[in-house]
């Protein structure tokens, strides 16, 4: 492929197993005329808490899209041709220094955001997607969140950082890059250190669901309350891959038992059909606590590709 529009290797001329590992296979370029969407890694794990690895995320998430087919039947979208999509590759990282990551992952992202490409990250921790808010709030204002997550990641501070992958949304609001009256955390679970940690989230004006609220409310109550929500707003859709129980998604950070299965993520996800996303990322997958059958990578690429129909369908904002 030597120029736009931009599809993947023809699988049935070079097999899957074969060629460089790209998202869905798809040419790495940098240059961004005539393109619709990159997918574009952020190779970064120094603001965990607990369990490091998801620096080498990118890397699994890109050898299990491999897998992946054009045409999505679940939303009824062939992305390769609705789209022109790249692999823009890695944006530069500092290991131990987040915001001078930050910076970088701002400047880079740049050039990508004002030429109104989509830009669908694969993390990384999830203290990265700070940096793509700030990047994206430049263009669009205050986005409202779509986040899907075992944790709200509102906290204050932790270890004495004011910059880790628990505080990250947090500091959104504070820099007013998100609308937390536009905003939807849903699938929270899991042990807290106080009652408080999820009215935290909700005293900021997020709508927070827990695993169990998300359950009751179905795939199709989940789209109209988050669809409702943002109309009108840019999206950023933010999944965070311990939404997932870990016996679907082991290879995480910090993973937390009661969590969705592969396809109850895929039906919330496919709920939101219509929505106007600005960005997405897909975060915390550590690949040295996952399954030899890379089911935590394969479950983050299939997500990515869902995201993609989701930009496909709903169009930029």
């Amino acid at each position: 492929m030597t120029g736009p529009p931009y599809r993947p290797l023809d699988a049935q001329v070079i097999p899957r197993f074969a060629g460089i590992r790209t998202f869905m296979r798809a040419p790495h370029v940098t240059e961004l005329t005539g393109v619709d969407a990159v997918v574009y890694g952020i190779p970064f794990d120094t603001a965990t808490s607990y369990r490091t690895g998801p620096r080498f995320g990118p890397e699994a998430i890109r050898s299990a899209s491999a897998l992946i087919r054009p045409y999505n039947p679940g939303l009824g979208v062939n992305v390769v041709e609705a789209l022109s999509i790249v692999d823009y590759g890695d944006l530069p990282v500092s290991p131990g220094d987040t915001e001078r990551t930050y910076r970088q992952v701002e400047e880079a992202l740049a050039p990508i955001v004002e030429a109104g490409i989509f830009p669908l990250a694969l993390g990384g921790d999830h203290a990265i997607t700070l940096a793509e808010l700030r990047a994206l709030a430049r263009r669009y204002g205050p986005l409202a969140l779509v986040q899907l997550d075992a944790h709200g990641d509102t906290w204050e501070e932790y270890f004495g950082q004011r910059y880790f992958h628990g505080t990250t949304f947090k500091r959104a609001l504070e820099e007013g890059l998100l609308d937390p009256q536009r905003s939807v955390q849903a699938g929270m679970r899991g042990s807290l250190y106080g009652a408080g940690d999820l009215e935290a989230a909700r005293e900021l004006g997020f709508t927070v669901l827990s695993t169990d609220e998300l359950r009751a409310l179905g795939p199709s109550g989940y789209g109209e309350l988050v669809l409702g929500k943002a109309a009108g707003r840019p999206v950023f859709c933010s999944f965070d891959v311990d939404v997932l129980d870990p016996a679907f998604a082991p290879g995480t950070g910090t993973p937390e038992v009661g969590g969705l299965s592969t396809a109850e993520a895929l039906a919330f996800l496919r709920a939101l059909r219509g929505i106007a996303l600005a960005g997405a990322d897909v975060v915390e997958v550590s690949p040295p606590y996952d399954g030899p059958g890379m089911q935590t990578a394969l479950a983050a690429a299939n997500v990515a590709y869902e995201l993609l129909g989701l930009r496909a369908l709903g169009g930029a904002p």
